[in-house]
């Protein structure tokens, strides 16, 4: 089943790629900033995403490794 179908592996393939854009941004931030429009600057909004809301974000990763040690 993909992921689309599956809520919880959707948040979790969000979560994934906010921490992940972020991680890239602060390693190499050139690499994100030229790439504000188009389908690439998807990537780039991930990233500020998870710069502003890194405490959620953080959170969020918490729930989502206990909901799947619970499960």
């Amino acid at each position: 089943m993909s992921a689309i179908f599956n809520f919880q592996s959707l948040l979790l393939v969000i979560i994934l790629l906010i921490c992940t854009c972020t991680y890239i941004k602060a390693q190499v931030p050139s690499l994100l900033d030229k790439n504000k429009t188009g389908v690439l600057g998807l990537f780039w909004k991930l990233a500020r995403i998870g710069e502003r809301l890194s405490p959620y974000v953080s959170l969020a990763c918490i729930a989502m490794a206990v909901s799947m040690m619970i499960n």
